[in-house]
């Protein structure tokens, strides 16, 4: 797919993944709206990405703001090419520790909003011809950490919900990329312990990714290092060996995961 004059609609395009995805696309020519929950960090990151970027304030888990994005989006760029499934939120630790609260919101929004957003944008994204559904998931959905056990399942739905809905829409004009992410330098990661001192990729490296990875018409995106590659591919063969692996772990992961929220 080229990107050029396509009309893109991203979640949680203030910082991050999203904004670079944003920054990536607009500089290829697309016409780029934005969301996030937070108006003076999402009018700030418009502003830093051009004047043509339309910025639609709001929480994609309200069903209200989601109607929003999608209408303000089909007045302002004529209609949707590209959605792009990138607000999340986390709260790790265990799970006795985590509040129902906390768990439902990460359903919210790293799972249910999504699916909802995305049967609402199909009507634009159908008539649009060559249109593409963007999934930002997570490593943790391919190598489920432990201390993130709702996360892990919120994220690996999303990413499940993206491949049977790719088949479902077979032939239909609408693509669907799944994105996996390792740990990245994000604001959404500032209160982590995973990789803090080295080994965080770039949003602007991810987003590099997935650009290519729309260009080239893939299905997926995984990024890590070697060793987590490695990882990935162990946990399909033999997870009982990546279970041994991570109890080695257990003591330094828990502490890394004990104070990371980001909801």
């Amino acid at each position: 797919m080229k990107i050029e004059g396509k009309r893109v609609l991203i979640t949680g395009g203030s910082s991050g993944i999203g904004f670079e995805i944003a920054r990536l696309m607009a500089d290829a020519g697309a016409r780029v709206a934005i969301t996030g929950r937070r108006r003076d960090a999402l009018e700030a990151a418009a502003a830093k990405l051009g004047g043509s970027v339309l910025a639609i304030p709001g929480d994609v888990a309200d069903p209200a703001h989601r109607s929003q994005a999608i209408t303000q989006t089909q007045e302002a760029l004529g209609g949707l090419d590209i959605l792009v499934n990138n607000a999340g939120g986390v709260r790790a630790g265990r799970l006795e520790a985590t509040s129902e609260d906390e768990i439902r919101q990460m359903i919210d929004v790293d799972l249910l909003a999504p699916i909802l957003l995305t049967r609402e944008a199909l009507p634009l994204l159908r008539a649009s011809g060559d249109a593409l559904i963007v999934n930002v998931s997570s490593s943790i959905a391919l190598v489920e950490l432990p201390f993130y056990a709702t996360y892990a399942a919120a994220k690996a739905g999303l990413a499940h919900f993206g491949v049977s809905l790719r088949r479902e829409l077979a032939g239909e004009g609408i693509a669907v990329l799944a994105v996996y992410p390792t740990a990245t330098d994000t604001p959404m990661m500032q209160t982590s312990g995973l990789a803090k001192d080295g080994g965080r990729e770039s949003a602007a490296d991810v987003a590099a990714a997935v650009l290519e990875a729309i260009g080239s018409d893939a299905l997926q995106v995984v990024r890590g290092d070697k060793d987590r590659l490695a990882m990935v591919d162990l946990n399909k063969a033999d997870p009982a060996a990546v279970d041994a692996a991570l109890n080695q772990q257990k003591s330094v992961l828990e502490d890394a995961a004990r104070d990371h929220s980001a909801l």
